[in-house]
């Protein structure tokens, strides 16, 4: 294919090549040249324009297949506008020749296509150059329209359309002409005639006038008629045509020549012209009057779909300005279409009319309008309601009817009614909360006016209302109540109304359906109302027959209704509901025979209404209460079951006796129990089988069956790829609505009064329940299905029999209807056996089952035969019987040979596709290659498309099942694909459907293998690149969105093969075109989700190239007509495109993506184009035309005066500013999601994006952009979504403002150091929080306001107190509501609310008190006392805190006791449950225990850690502080407080009681292995139990609890091994400490007190306390110090492997790797060796003898590790800490007690023995630390007794140490051991004295040596200078007597120290400081002795003279030193600046 890639064809190359390779490779030749035309130089292409000529001509007349011919005419147009023009006309001519011939050869129609193809594309291009060959080119291809086949008049029609788009108005000359064929065409039997013609007339209609003007009617006529038998294509193409010319009509876009008696059209006039086709079929008086006189007037339903869109997009071209302009005149006019006579004749006709209209409704104000113009719309719809209202009351109350209202208005009233109610309904849904205008404005009073409609006559208005009504509930929660409360006070005051019965049962019921799309729920005593209600109307059903049916559904409705609230609600009720069912059927099945004596017609009405209604509450109870079906209720339940059933028996005779009068009643009994049976475990009703069997056999097969709609119970048993096969599905259409009425059948849509009952189920849009009839066999379907699979092989088989014989027997429609039932009830039966992994049975229920399967595949209806595969794939699955699977392929493969029809060929074809779909795929080769041999042959069956698809549906999923088993036949596939890819016509669609199904699984079989380089997969690539390219030409919008699924794949398996720029460009070019009318002119919205999808994928991987590439597109591509979303790509890019479309669109999974794609391209471009990303944010912010934003904008600004006047942001912006418009507000949540996102993005970034300083310095050095520098418009984005009448924006707008907090609150600000940059927004953000604490505010905006102001408070921000209060204010408010407690009357939502309000505030107050106490704790620090004075005003900002919530202290104490207590409560394990108190919590209610667990959950750590920093504070000292005024006892068993209970406790119980309450919840809790990601709750856990640690009374409790304190290790133990936090760890062993001092305490108080009582003081023996006793044994999990050592071996080993033998890998412990410890685990490390050494002392001796050798190990160890230098530690706190921890053992009091004084001793002089021979074992290692160990023995020699230290060989060994290290030749270690001398020397007299006598000379001859070789460096200055000091020590620890000799010694060696003058001037610098030091140190020791120093002087003279020079030279400079300092003084200035500048 590289050589196809050439300006000139390479015919050689080409020759060489097959037939079906030669037209590949002529295909992508001409892709190729039609990208490089363009870029080829002009003069190049003309100098090769005539050979290039010649070439495209021989391809034109080779028969060129229909994407060949497309690319060909594009590739000629190029050449003649980009080179020579001038012989364009030749080819024009040589096109006209070829279409003019008479060869009607079916060869060489492809020849004549290409010609009228290449005209088209050639006068597109060169426009009026051609103009001369136009009229003969115009009257050739008029002429040849007459005479040519489908394809021809198709390809025709789209050329003139492309002549006309290139001439524009110089075609005006054969306007007429075009005109005139285009009629023709537009009534053609081809589908794809219809529409080109369709998109011909739409160009022409730019330049001709006439056709919206003067034959406007006409065309409108035309249209009508084309409509008619018109399949989906073609009514969106028509109604694009006839609704732009109406456009055009009423508003010209050119300026119409006056005629005489013209005029300009009006809206009434257009839309009485469509509504004469949507009521009459015709726009003519005569075809009217004609029809009417022929019968035949009733419109088809594809002429009033038709009308329906055209009408949408009449509205939509016109615009929502136009719109919202005219809307009452247009809802007027709608509205005359509903109430015409026509169409209130029929029901069904009404039903589909008023789909229609609410359809067009929906469409124009839904996707036109913003939020204001949506509000004005409703309110003008509510007036419209009120209007049909007074006109019904006039007629119902008037005594003279006739003469005020028609008859037909009366009729017409309901269709009115329903469509503007249910419009209203919608509305309200798109609004949300920002519809409170509409519901406050009371010039409508919309409430009043919906619920005056509940009283309607007419059933379908009812439920209208009550649907409108629950509308407003799921709008605006806080209205539920209200209208329960509302609806329950009418229908009890209107009792005796049937209308009010009818009407507002169902409005409740409605509203009750409601709740459970309302979070914040319904309070719970509205359950009881509605019980009551119900109960009350059930009870009084038989007191007034006029009324029984109204009361008795009226009953059941809101018992139905009443089990949607839950299990919570419905399990108080239960047995009163048992009690309704009890008597809502016989006592027994006798009974029910009995029965059939009594009664009349109207009394059966109404028992089965009332059974019904009754079985339809127990189906209720099922779907919504599994958790209540305990076996007793379903026990209790199953007899009512049985007598419904039972009245199976009777129905017959009760229908032949009363008539159709019951039988409407009874099909709806029988459709209860079928729905009710089908939810059920089969085997409770196994003995009702019999009967239910054979009526469910009477209901699918009996005589009285209606025609049933098979897509409504087709589908479901359909395989989901296989619907494909029947065309677009309804769920990829966006007219779905309305095109259902299409595919519906006899029962078309449902409609809510087929079955009231569904009202309160949980569904967004309205329900459209089938008619009864429809219903009852789709539930008969399913219960076979269930019931079949436990019925015996011999009921089976005889039930299949009789299926077939039916089948059999039957002829006609009949037949086909039963067909499809029985069928469709075994597939379903198929799906259970295989679900439930049952068998079938033996051969005689197989036998017939195949039969049946067999019958349906060869059925004539499509998806019968879907369906039949599908089955088949099942049967097989069930069997699992490899010689079945075989027989049935083997019978496929034969029937495929013999059968020449189309029905059995596709069938089977599917069959072979689907055989093996449930086993795991294909495994047999032969088998593959026998399918594939067959489905090729089919596929290329051009006599059948049908077969053709079908066959290629059934290829590519045989691909998908044998995955790499089919690679062998890869190459004959693809060669396969392309041929028909390259041959198929473009009205074959559903061909090319097929193709790009079965590529898309060829490109997915390969896989990976696609990034090859080899030869084949470089042809397989091409073949699928190639591919792509076809189907991307396609005029198919299906075939254009495979194009772009299998280039998605490609890029996924493929990327570096895939044209990045190409494919962005034809995906934007697919929204743009679209972007128009968004919800027509995209035909599919199986294309956006296409386009969407794919961006998805590539924003995951080249975001920044996508987005590049969509700009410059917009920018280069030429278009006539510039849309808003091409302005809004070149504004903001793609992603504000997405935006735009995000808003408009309202498919689910659409939405979905493009969230996706943002959120991609938001991760990959947010940091690197910040400014542009938040500006794009604040756009969509901004993009509402809500005033009262506006309002809450100017009510800041005025707050704020002047502040922000300079900054245009905070003004409300008019309507077109900006590149977007009235933004819905779920549009702009997801902007302020997104905002969070770039502000998480930016955190993994630069940090200078959280500082200022930074980046204003880096914004100086490059052209960088950073988040900071934007703070002004973050805060600004946060307060708009904030203050939004949108309750969802508001809480994204309070979430964003708590983050920007959370992110900015430590950044400073340069300009102002000790301030930070939010200190400026704290106006802002109290107006932002303000509204949030309304009264009318939800519960869920407070509650996350109060997480904001706790989150503002604790961030430091604030400084000034009075900014603090502000607040503190809105705090303190919420407080003073929590403490009054919820009042039950006028309660709106669920008390759980209450919950979910009063934790938020009470934890937002315990976080303010957290921050308060540690800003008090730093401020009292000493370390942070200068920084807060150096900070300003920060300090008492801190202080001012604490004392703002002092104030409130004694309040939130109980609160927050309480809160804990109700959690504690809560976390009981389910068989505890008994002890929760009956009446409910503090908080919570005992029926809303579920919902308060994750609210307390959220809640309880924050505040467990400011109840113990309260009770620190008070040192658990009781002060009465009065009662709290709370509205009630907080809590049953109060802690502490003033209620009757808690006075009789004492200070020390209540004390004792709260203690215990923290410590259980902290230990519950760091035991629940649920705990994972929850850091902070253990944190705050941590903290809580230090906080109490640090008083004396809980250390007390703990130290005096053993059990208590060993619980608590080992939970910290656990907490340490799961937990890999450093700050967690931390914590643990800061509370392990304090756990381990406490037990100190305790065991020092204990034996104090034995010690006084003994009168032991002075006695040496110690009492033994501690643990241990006399035994020393330490009990695992109750011993303490056990615990302890177990938890800090375990810190140790993590830390430092090497401590374990095991783990090091040696049995000595050494594993020679280096182990690096950062500050943290040095601390961790630290802290464990401390609590370590703490742990003898709570022994008692024998205790202490058991545990010290593990002590004394782990600490050795350590020390050894660092010694070795093995670890690198970054702390210098290790050492000291390790040393410290020593010292600790070491001076232990148990090393001194009588007990165990020998053992210690022992294992000490061990531990001395064990570091001694750590030295001389680790010395001939290299980097051996000698000055550690050196001081390690130093500890142990100062600090261990004498019996230790003396003990020999140690004593000589550790001299011998000290000698060695006094020789070493390192400096520092000299130095560090002549310090350490100084201590020993310093030390004990049996400690020196041994030491001093081996020592000292060797120090002497040291120091004697120094005068040969003088120091040279710092560090051997030191060694010297220490040496003197050491020798100092040495003189000054001898006795007196012996002082005088030593001293006589010191001086001699300080005098050989000094230098003379003559070598001090040329000495070292080190050499000079030691001459100074020991000139110091002799003028300091001389005078203290000086009758020794003068009798050395007088016998030593040449020491003196030498000491004298000394004296004399020092004297000297001194001297010059003061002189200069003199001269200094005089040259100084006489003032004196304070600060240096230098």
């Amino acid at each position: 294919m590289e050589q196809a890639h050439s300006l000139l064809l390479n015919e050689e190359a080409c020759n060489q090549l097959r037939e079906h390779q030669r037209a590949e490779f002529v295909f992508e030749w001409l892709r190729f040249l039609k990208k490089l035309l363009p870029a080829t130089d002009r003069a190049d292409l003309k100098q090769n324009q005539k050979q290039l000529v010649e070439q495209l001509t021989r391809v034109l007349t080779s028969s060129p297949g229909p994407p060949t011919r497309l690319l060909l005419a594009h590739c000629l147009a190029l050449v003649y506008r980009l080179g020579d023009s001038l012989t364009s006309s030749l080819t024009v001519d040589l096109c006209n020749d070829i279409i003019r011939s008479k060869d009607d050869s079916p060869s060489f129609l492809p020849t004549r296509l290409a010609a009228v193809a290449c005209l088209g594309v050639l006068y597109e291009q060169l426009g009026r150059l051609l103009i001369n060959s136009f009229k003969e080119t115009m009257v050739n291809l008029l002429k040849a329209m007459k005479s040519a086949e489908s394809q021809g008049r198709c390809e025709i029609m789209l050329c003139i359309e492309k002549i006309l788009k290139g001439l524009g108005v110089s075609a005006v000359s054969c306007q007429r002409d075009i005109y005139k064929a285009a009629r023709t065409c537009l009534t053609d039997r081809s589908m794809a005639v219809h529409c080109a013609a369709a998109k011909c007339l739409l160009e022409l209609q730019r330049e001709a006038v006439f056709l919206w003007s003067t034959e406007l009617e006409n065309v409108a006529t035309l249209c009508f008629r084309a409509f008619e038998g018109s399949n989906y294509d073609v009514r969106v193409a028509i109604s694009k045509l006839l609704g732009t010319l109406l456009a055009s009509a009423l508003e010209p876009r050119q300026a119409i020549a006056p005629r005489p008696g013209s005029k300009c059209n009006t809206l009434e006039e257009v839309m009485e012209l469509l509504s004469s086709g949507f009521l009459r079929r015709g726009a003519g008086f005569l075809r009217a009057s004609g029809d009417m006189l022929k019968g035949t007037s009733s419109v088809s339903k594809e002429v009033r779909v038709g009308i329906t869109q055209t009408c949408v997009v009449f509205v939509s071209i016109l615009g929502g300005s136009w719109l919202e302009t005219h809307f009452s005149s247009f809802l007027s006019l709608l509205m005359e279409w509903l109430s015409h006579t026509r169409v209130t004749q029929c029901t069904a006709d009404a039903v589909a009319c008023r789909c229609c209209v609410s359809f067009i409704l929906r469409s124009t104000l839904g996707s036109l309008l913003g939020v204001k113009a949506q509000i004005a719309a409703a309110k003008e719809i509510c007036q419209m309601i009120s209007k049909q209202k007074r006109v019904l009351d006039a007629a119902l109350h008037e005594g003279n009817v006739e003469t005020r209202v028609s008859p037909a208005d009366v009729a017409a009233s309901p269709h009115v009614l329903v469509c503007t109610l249910l419009e209203v309904s919608s509305l309200l849904q798109d609004l949300s909360s920002t519809a409170a205008p509409l519901l406050q404005d009371t010039s409508i009073g919309m409430l009043d006016t919906v619920i005056s409609v509940l009283l309607h006559p007419n059933a379908s208005a009812r439920l209208a209302a009550a649907w409108c009504l629950r509308c407003v509930a799921v709008a605006m929660p806080a209205q539920v109540a209200v209208l329960l409360d509302r609806c329950a006070e009418r229908l009890n005051a209107l009792k005796s109304c049937p209308e009010a019965l009818a009407g507002y049962s169902s409005a409740i019921a409605a509203l009750l359906g409601a709740v459970q799309l309302c979070p914040l729920g319904i309070p719970h005593c509205k359950g009881k109302v509605v019980l009551n209600l119900a109960e009350d109307l059930l009870r009084s059903a038989a007191q007034n027959s006029r009324i029984s049916i109204q009361r008795t559904q009226g009953g059941w409705l809101l018992l139905s209704a009443l089990s949607t609230l839950g299990p919570t609600v419905v399990e108080h009720h239960l047995p009163r509901m048992l009690l309704l069912w009890k008597c809502a059927f016989p006592l027994s099945v006798k009974d029910v025979e009995s029965e059939l004596r009594r009664g009349d017609s109207f009394t059966w009405q109404v028992t089965l209404e009332g059974r019904a209604g009754a079985l339809c509450a127990m189906k209720s109870l099922l779907v919504h209460c599994k958790d209540l079906l305990t076996d007793d209720v379903i026990s209790r339940l199953l007899p009512f079951l049985s007598c419904a059933v039972a009245l199976f028996t009777q129905l017959p005779s009760l229908i032949k006796s009363y008539g159709n009068q019951i039988k409407n009643a009874a099909t709806v009994f029988r459709l209860r129990v079928y729905e009710i049976l089908t939810l059920l475990q089969p085997k409770t009703y196994e003995e009702s089988f019999g009967t239910v069997l054979k009526q469910l056999l009477n209901d699918l097969t009996g005589p009285e069956i209606t025609a049933c709609a098979e897509l409504n119970l087709l589908p479901t048993l359909c395989f989901s790829q296989d619907l494909a096969l029947l065309g677009p599905g309804l769920q990829d259409m966006d007219q779905h609505y309305i095109e259902e009425q299409l595919h519906g059948g006899g029962s078309g849509g449902g409609t809510l009064e087929y079955d009231p009952f569904t009202i309160f189920e949980k569904a967004q849009d309205v329900p459209t329940p089938l008619p009864p009839a429809s219903a009852l066999t789709a539930a008969a379907v399913q219960l076979f299905g269930v019931i079949f699979p436990h019925l015996g092989n011999q009921q089976r088989a005889q039930i299949l029999e009789q299926f077939c014989g039916f089948v059999r027997q039957l002829k006609g429609a009949r037949q086909q209807t039963v067909q499809i039932h029985v069928a469709a009830a075994f597939c379903c039966t198929l799906k259970c056996l295989a679900s439930s992994r049952r068998d079938l049975g033996p051969e005689e229920v197989q036998r017939p089952a195949l039969s049946l399967l067999l019958g349906a595949l060869e059925g004539s209806n499509p998806m019968l035969r879907c369906m039949a595969a599908e089955g088949l794939a099942r049967l097989v699955q069930v069997l699992n019987d490899p010689s079945f699977t075989v027989s049935i392929t083997l019978m496929s493969f034969d029937k495929l040979k013999t059968a020449r029809d189309a029905i059995t060929r596709t069938g089977h074809a599917l069959a072979l596709g689907a055989v093996y779909r449930y086993l795991g795929g294909i495994n047999s080769t032969q088998f593959l290659s026998a399918c594939v041999g067959v489905l090729f042959t089919l596929s290329q069956d051009s006599t059948s498309p049908e077969v053709q698809m079908w066959a290629l549906h059934a290829l590519s999923m045989l691909v998908d099942l044998a995955g790499p088993l089919y690679h062998s036949h890869l190459e004959a596939s693809f060669t396969l694909l392309l041929r028909l890819l390259l041959s198929t016509p473009h009205t074959h669609v559903e061909v090319q459907q097929s193709l790009g199904r079965c590529l898309n699984a060829l490109i997915t079989a390969t896989g990976p293998d696609l990034q090859g380089e080899g030869a084949g997969v470089c042809a397989v690539r091409t073949s699928c690149l190639v591919g792509c390219a076809v189907m991307q030409d396609s005029p198919d919008c299906l075939v254009q969105a495979q194009a772009i699924s299998c280039l998605q794949q490609l890029h996924m398996f493929a990327p570096r093969f895939v044209n990045l720029a190409s494919l962005v460009s034809s995906l934007c070019e697919i929204l743009l075109d679209y972007s128009v009318l968004i919800n027509l002119c995209s035909s599919y919205l199986s294309l956006r989700r296409a386009v969407v999808a794919c961006l998805r994928q590539l924003a995951q991987r080249e975001a920044v190239e996508v987005s590049e590439h969509a700009v410059a597109l917009v920018k280069e591509l030429p278009r006539r007509d510039n849309t808003q979303l091409d302005v809004t790509i070149k504004e903001v890019g793609l992603e504000g495109a997405l935006f735009s479309l995000l808003d408009r669109e309202s498919d689910l999974h659409l939405c979905q993506d493009i969230q996706e794609t943002l959120v991609h391209m938001i991760s990959s471009t947010a940091v690197g184009s910040l400014a542009h990303w938040l500006k794009l944010c604040k756009d969509v912010l901004s993009a509402s035309t809500d005033s009262a934003a506006a309002a809450s904008v100017e009510t800041q600004q005025e707050e704020d005066g002047d502040r922000y006047d300079d900054d245009c942001s905070f003004h409300a912006k008019p309507e077109s500013s900006g590149p977007f418009n009235n933004l819905c507000w779920s549009t702009r949540v997801f902007s302020m999601e997104c905002l969070c996102r770039i502000i998480a993005q930016c955190e993994n970034g630069d940090p200078a994006h959280f500082n200022m300083a930074l980046a204003q310095e880096q914004r100086l050095l490059e052209s960088t952009d950073f988040l900071v520098l934007h703070l002004a418009d973050l805060i600004r984005m946060a307060f708009m979504a904030a203050t939004d009448h949108s309750n969802q924006l508001r809480l994204a707008g309070l979430q964003t403002l708590l983050v920007i907090i959370r992110k900015f609150s430590n950044v400073p600000e340069p300009e102002f150091p000790g301030h930070v940059i939010l200190e400026q927004y704290q106006a802002n953000v109290g107006a932002a929080l303000r509204p949030a604490f309304n009264v009318d505010a939800p519960p869920d905006v407070t509650a996350k306001a109060c997480q904001v102001c706790s989150a503002w408070i604790a961030s430091g921000v604030i400084s000034d107190l009075r900014d603090l209060r502000r607040v503190h204010q809105l705090l303190a408010s919420s407080l003073v509501k929590v403490q009054v407690g919820r009042d039950v009357s006028s309660q709106l939502y669920n008390e759980s609310t209450f919950t979910m309000e009063t934790l938020a505030v009470l934890k937002a107050w315990a976080e303010v008190y957290i921050t308060a106490v540690q800003r008090a704790r730093q401020r009292e620090s000493p370390g942070s006392r200068q920084q807060s004075e150096e900070a300003g005003d920060a300090g008492p900002a801190g202080a001012g805190l604490l004392k703002l919530v002092q104030t409130d202290l004694a309040t939130l104490s109980r609160l927050w006791l309480a809160t804990l207590q109700d959690h504690a409560l809560l976390t009981l394990p389910p068989q505890y449950s008994n002890q929760l108190p009956s009446t409910g919590g503090s908080f919570y209610t005992a029926e809303t225990v579920e919902q308060a667990r994750p609210l307390y959950c959220s809640a309880w750590a924050t505040i467990l850690h400011a109840t113990a920093l309260w009770l620190n504070s008070t040192g658990f000292i009781m002060v009465d502080e009065g009662p709290t005024n709370l509205s009630r006892p907080v809590t049953p068993t109060s802690m502490g407080q003033s209620t009757s209970l808690s006075s009789v406790k004492s200070p020390e119980d209540v004390n004792t009681d709260r203690l215990n309450l923290i410590l259980g919840i902290s230990v519950e809790f760091l035991c629940s292995p649920h705990s994972g990601d929850q850091m902070e709750y253990i944190s705050s856990c941590l903290q809580a139990l230090q906080a109490l640690l640090e008083v004396p009374w809980p250390r007390s409790k703990v130290g005096n609890d053993q059990a208590l304190s060993a619980e608590l290790l080992s939970v910290l133990h656990r907490l340490i091994v799961t937990r890999e936090s450093p700050s967690i760890q931390l914590a643990v062993l800061e509370l392990v400490h304090q756990i381990v001092c406490a037990a100190q305490e305790h065991v020092k108080e204990k034996r104090h007190s034995a010690e006084v009582d003994d009168g032991a003081a002075e006695k040496e023996t110690v009492p033994e306390f501690g643990e241990g006793r006399d035994t020393g044994g330490l009990v695992p999990g109750k011993s303490l110090v056990f615990g302890a050592l177990e938890l800090c071996l375990c810190i140790l080993v993590r830390k430092l492997p090497q401590l374990s033998p095991k783990l090091a890998g040696s049995p000595s412990g050494r594993g020679g790797q280096t182990c690096s410890l950062s500050n943290t685990d040095c601390r961790l490390v630290t802290s464990a060796l401390a609590i370590l050494s703490e742990l003898p002392s709570i022994c008692s001796p024998e205790g202490s003898v058991s545990v010290l050798p593990t002590v004394l190990y782990l600490l050795l160890g350590v020390l050894r590790e660092v010694m070795k230098c093995s670890v690198e530690a970054e702390s210098e706190q290790l050492v000291p800490g390790i040393l410290q921890a020593l010292r600790t053992v070491l001076t232990s009091p148990m090393s001194r007690a009588e007990k165990s004084h020998g053992a210690w001793t022992e294992m000490l002089c061990c531990a001395l023995h064990t570091l001694l021979e750590f030295w001389y074992e680790d010395k001939t290692e290299p980097g051996v630390d000698e000055v550690t160990m050196l001081t390690a023995l130093t500890v142990f020699l100062l600090h261990s007794s004498a019996e230790v230290t003396t003990v020999e060989p140690l004593q000589t060994r550790c001299i011998q140490t000290f000698r060695a290290s006094l020789e070493s030749k390192d400096p520092l270690v000299q130095s560090r051991s002549y310090q350490l001398l100084v201590s020993l020397f310093q030390g004990p007299t049996p400690v020196a004295r041994p030491f001093i006598l081996a020592l000292g000379g060797c120090l002497v001859s040291q120091l004697k040596g120094v005068e040969r070789s003088r120091p040279q460096n710092p560090a051997e200055l030191q060694a010297v200078q220490d040496a003197v000091r050491a020798l100092e020590a040495l003189v000054f620890a001898a006795d007196e007597t012996h002082r005088p000799q030593l001293v006589a010694m010191l001086f001699p060696i300080l005098i050989s120290l000094l230098l003379d003058e003559n070598a001090l001037a040329s000495a070292s610098a080190a050499s000079r400081l030691l001459h100074e030091s020991a000139l110091r140190d002799l003028m300091r020791i001389g005078p203290q002795h000086s009758a020794v120093f003068k009798s050395l002087m007088a016998s030593a003279p040449n020491m003196k003279a030498r000491l004298e020079a000394a004296v004399k030279g020092n004297q000297e400079s001194v001297n010059t030193k003061t002189t200069a300092a003199r001269v200094i003084s005089r040259s100084t200035p006489s003032i004196q600046l304070k600060i240096n500048f230098l």
